[in-house]
C-alpha cells in the first residue's frame, strides 16, 4: 500500500513538474500564444526586415539614434517603448515619431505580464497607449510583452482588442558573448537574418553601449545584402499568409 501511494505521488509530482515546465515554455514562446495573433517573423520572399528597439526612450540618445537611421538611406524602425520612460522623456518620443519611426507598446512599468490581474494589464497597456498617441503616433500600436512573457490573460485581452503581439526571431544582444562587441552583434544578425525577420536590440542604456554602436554597421551590412530596413507595420504589409485566430462570437 505504501509503495503504491509512493508511486502515485511520484507520478503526480512528475505530471505537475511537466505541467509547470510546459506553461513556462508557452509563456516564453515567441511563436505561440493561446489567443490572437503573434508574429515573430513574416513569411515573405521580399528582402525586407523590421528593426526593433526595446525600452526607452532616453532623451540624451534620441537625436543620435534618429541621425544614425536617417543617414543610412532613411532606414526606419519600430521602438517598443515603456510608458514610464515616455512620461519621463516625452520630447524623445515625439522626436522618434517626427522622424518617421513607429512607436509600439512595451507596457508602462516593464513588469512581466504573467499572473497579473486583468485590471493591471489593461492599465499598463492603456496608459502607455495614451502616451504614445500624445507623442504623435497615428498608426496601429503593436504590443511586445516585456521579456516576451505572456500566458492566458494577456493574449486574451490583446485578442479582444484586435491587437497584434510582436516578438522577434533575431536577438543578438540577449547573449553576453555576442553583445560584448559591436562586431559580434552584427555577425550574429547576418548569420541568422532572412526575409521577414524581426530584429531586436536594446540601445538605450550605458550597459548596452555595444548595441547602439552596432546599429550603423548593422544597417550598412543589411543594405549591402539587399535588405530594406523598416518598421513592423510595413513588414506586416508583406505578410499575406498569417491571419488572426478567430473564435465564434458569444454574443
Amino acid at each position: 500500500m505504501i509503495r503504491r501511494l509512493a508511486t502515485i505521488g511520484g507520478v503526480a509530482l512528475l505530471v505537475l513538474v511537466l505541467g509547470v515546465a510546459g506553461l513556462r515554455e508557452l509563456a516564453r514562446s515567441r511563436t505561440t500564444q493561446l489567443f490572437g495573433r503573434i508574429v515573430a517573423r513574416v513569411a515573405t520572399p521580399d528582402s525586407v526586415v523590421a528593426l526593433t528597439f526595446d525600452d526607452g526612450p532616453v532623451l540624451a540618445l534620441a537625436d543620435s539614434i534618429v541621425a544614425i537611421l536617417r543617414d543610412r538611406g532613411g532606414a526606419r524602425a519600430t521602438f517598443f517603448v515603456t510608458g514610464a520612460e515616455v512620461a519621463a522623456a516625452p520630447a524623445a518620443a515625439r522626436a522618434l515619431v517626427a522622424a518617421g519611426h513607429e512607436l509600439g507598446n512595451h507596457t508602462y512599468s516593464h513588469r512581466r505580464m504573467v499572473l497579473q490581474s486583468p485590471r493591471t494589464m489593461r492599465h499598463e497597456i492603456a496608459r502607455t497607449d495614451t502616451l504614445i498617441r500624445a507623442a504623435g503616433e497615428r498608426g496601429p500600436i503593436h504590443f511586445r510583452p516585456p521579456y516576451g512573457y505572456k500566458l492566458v490573460g494577456l493574449p486574451y485581452l490583446l485578442w479582444r482588442a484586435d491587437r497584434t503581439t510582436v516578438t522577434w526571431d533575431v536577438e543578438p544582444d540577449s547573449y553576453a558573448e555576442v553583445a560584448a562587441t559591436p562586431h559580434g552583434i552584427v555577425a550574429h544578425v547576418l548569420a541568422r537574418v532572412r526575409p521577414g525577420s524581426i530584429i531586436l536590440l536594446h540601445p538605450w542604456y550605458p550597459s548596452r553601449a555595444t548595441s547602439l554602436a552596432a546599429v550603423p554597421a548593422l544597417i550598412d551590412s543589411l543594405h549591402a545584402r539587399g535588405y530594406r530596413v523598416t518598421t513592423v507595420s510595413e513588414l506586416l504589409a508583406h505578410d499575406a499568409t498569417r491571419r488572426p485566430l478567430v473564435f465564434p462570437s458569444s454574443e
